[in-house]
């Protein structure tokens, strides 16, 4: 049997669906849904590493919403569709377990580290773009693509604090990047970015939402470690 997720208002309930629809085309492993005390967190990956030794970066779209003080939900789901009133939506009957649901940015301890213009993430994110798109060639594998998307976003950029260059993809598929026109500041190059950092875990604060980048974990053989007495 289908449940309901309970939103704050109709608003809020279109505002999940658009959420959960670029998720459906930008990060295929499915959306987290974590509803406590009247606030509903959706994190979707737009990037995450595909195995143990994969060096990609976990990269995390969020944006909270408001909903029904009395909701309470931890699930990854596909999709959801439209409920009976205008408030509510229906969570599927089998949720998904995705490895990067496993890993959940900090609650706190978040310094600042600096700011970005939304820009200068445009330029990057359409430069991307370009990148994948250019380097693809026709008939190229499942394998060769997904190589190649991961190397041109999981490679650190100047131009974004050296954050990995998919922080800028991930705003621009979720539409967090405003436009010039749209955005809440006079500046020419839009809003300002706020970029904090917590342990590895660095977060980019839209105006609509959060992207979330953490580092990939260190591998290979530590140091030799001397034991005994001297």
């Amino acid at each position: 049997m289908t449940r309901p997720l309970v939103l704050a208002d109709a608003l809020t309930a279109r505002d999940v669906l658009t959420f959960t629809g670029r998720a459906a085309t930008a990060a295929p492993d499915g959306v987290r849904l974590q509803a406590q005390a009247g606030v509903l967190a959706m994190t979707a990956a737009a990037l995450a590493p595909q195995g143990l030794f994969d060096q990609t970066p976990t990269i995390l779209a969020m944006r909270i919403v408001r909903a029904d003080p009395e909701l309470s939900c931890d699930i990854v789901v596909d999709s959801l569709s439209a409920g009976e009133a205008d408030d509510e939506l229906l969570l599927p009957d089998v949720g998904r377990s995705p490895a990067w649901a496993g890993v959940s940015p900090p609650r706190g301890g978040w310094e600042h580290v600096g700011e970005l213009t939304a820009a200068a993430i445009d330029e990057r994110a359409q430069w991307g773009i370009s990148a994948v798109a250019h380097g693809s060639p026709a008939g190229a594998g499942e394998d060769a693509v997904r190589a190649l998307r991961a190397r041109v976003w999981g490679e650190p950029d100047e131009e974004l604090l050296g954050l990995p260059r998919g922080v800028a993809f991930a705003a621009h598929a979720f539409g967090f990047v405003a436009s010039r026109r749209d955005a809440r500041s006079a500046d020419p190059d839009g809003e300002r970015v706020r970029v904090t950092r917590s342990g590895r875990w660095t977060r980019l604060a839209f105006a609509r939402g959060h992207v979330l980048s953490r580092g990939p974990a260190a591998n290979g053989l530590t140091a030799v470690r001397q034991t005994g007495s001297p």
